[in-house]
């Protein structure tokens, strides 16, 4: 599985994070005769997820502080390599020989002991602790070949222990699928507050949830810009919905407050411009905005609702629901020829798209037999018909993908009735519950993500 054209490798180079506290630094990597891992597809319905062997942290001076932040490092990096998706994470029971004690370098490596017990990859770490200052020490090894992948080393402070795992997350991802994967992205979602819908941000996982708006009415549809900064929602704080474009950091921004209703904001691809559907003409179309909220093109011109525009990833084409074929169905159209295609044929009522990063999908909300459920559609595919990823489970919404492409996380009432959060990856397996929160919770929104060297 790990084949490829062998090549000498050696490598130094220093990352610096903006705003972080810590320094990233590359270790030293010996000359190896080592094998390129083959990219793992994680797009593919068909994948087996990759046996992944995660070691105790050796504790370099071994006491008690730094024994007990190797735990929690090491719980980290499991929770955060397992939550892919395609990595099963295996349980130490079955390990045969301890990194920790016989050492965690290459030569100190017996790839035996892994491979007998059916560990494609072997990840060894250590810790350093003094005055609160940590020093992670971090290897992937590709074990059918006894081979290093990655390695790499962080200091920082040890409250920034998670950072420091997740950068390595992100570089284990890299090498394996070609993506800087999810760890560098956050979710927006709607939650209830005292019988009030606002605005949360968490991180990829759920952990830290985060309440961002206090309009104490209701807020919905939040979405991210291409680089974080800007989120644009829709609340009715003042007694209809309109359009809050709004920079996280900064605390500046804009309301689109046209005559009638301004729904499903959509940030384009690499601009802080958005699409979203108006009604200031009568009917509900989808206009071209500026960041200010300057409306500057009118996208649809037909009878019917046109709304919900998503963005095609290189910013060229959106899909968009529209009713102008007597039930709301799935369109696409091009911004520079205007050229407009129906999408959907199956079922009376898709709404909901959201455009796979990679350009090639698109998930959607169909609702048959009084059942909601979520639908992907190969738009590549001759046959054009889609595949159903939820079923049996209540009803499920919300579709939104990872910035890789890898999981989609949307919203369910399948525990007990009530709205949740929940994540899958992007063939509808592995459905579980993305975080624990008082009150409902929906309309997740997934952030881009960016390589950790930026």
């Amino acid at each position: 599985m790990y084949g490829g054209k062998s090549r000498c490798q050696q490598l130094r180079c220093r990352i610096f994070l903006a705003g972080l506290l810590f320094l990233v630094c590359f270790f030293w990597l010996a000359p190896l005769q080592a094998k390129e891992v083959d990219y793992i597809n994680i797009s593919s319905p068909f994948l087996n997820k990759i046996p992944i062997a995660i070691t105790q942290f050796k504790a370099f001076n071994g006491h008690a502080v730094e024994v007990a932040l190797g735990k929690k490092a090491e719980q980290i990096l499991e929770d955060g390599l397992g939550f892919t998706g395609y990595l099963k994470v295996l349980d130490p029971a079955a390990f045969l020989s301890s990194p920790a004690q016989t050492g965690i370098q290459l030569g100190q490596i017996n790839f035996r002991d892994w491979t007998g017990i059916g560990a494609d990859l072997l990840i060894t770490g250590g810790i350093e602790e003094q005055e609160n200052q940590v020093t992670l020490k971090l290897r992937l090894f590709d074990t059918l070949n006894s081979k290093l992948v990655v390695g790499k080393i962080y200091t920082g402070a040890s409250s920034q222990i998670r950072r420091m795992i997740h950068l390595f997350c992100s570089e284990v991802s890299h090498k394996l699928t070609g993506n800087w994967g999810v760890f560098n992205s956050k979710i927006s979602f709607v939650s209830t507050v005292n019988g009030h819908k606002e605005i949360f941000v968490c991180e990829f996982d759920g952990h830290n949830p985060k309440q961002i708006t206090h309009h104490q009415s209701i807020s919905l549809s939040p979405n991210w810009s291409f680089d974080g900064r800007w989120l644009a929602y829709v609340s009715y704080a003042r007694g209809k919905p309109d359009i809050y474009i709004k920079n996280l950091k900064e605390k500046r921004g804009a309301i689109v407050n046209q005559n009638g209703s301004n729904i499903s904001p959509d940030w384009m691809p690499g601009q802080l411009n958005l699409a979203a559907a108006l009604s200031f003409s009568g009917n509900q179309e989808i206009y071209l905005l500026t960041k200010k909220g300057e409306v500057t093109k009118r996208i649809t011109n037909s009878r019917g609702v046109n709304l919900s525009p998503t963005f095609s990833p290189d910013g060229k084409k959106i899909a968009f629901t529209s009713s102008r074929g007597g039930t709301p169905q799935i369109y696409i159209k091009d911004l520079d020829s205007g050229d407009v295609k129906r999408v959907t044929f199956k079922g009376r009522y898709n709404t909901s798209p959201a455009w796979s990063p990679d350009g090639k999908k698109i998930a959607y909300v169909g609702i048959e037999k009084n059942k909601i459920n979520i639908f992907v559609i190969n738009l590549t595919s001759v046959s054009g018909m889609p595949v159903q990823l939820t079923m049996n489970q209540q009803d499920n919404e919300d579709p939104s993908w990872s910035p890789d492409g890898s999981l989609i996380a949307f919203t369910s009432n399948r525990e007990g009735g009530v709205s949740r959060l929940f994540v899958m990856t992007s063939a509808g397996t592995d459905q579980r519950r993305l975080l624990t929160l008082t009150g409902k919770q929906s309309q997740p929104g997934w952030s881009k993500s960016t390589s950790f060297e930026n």
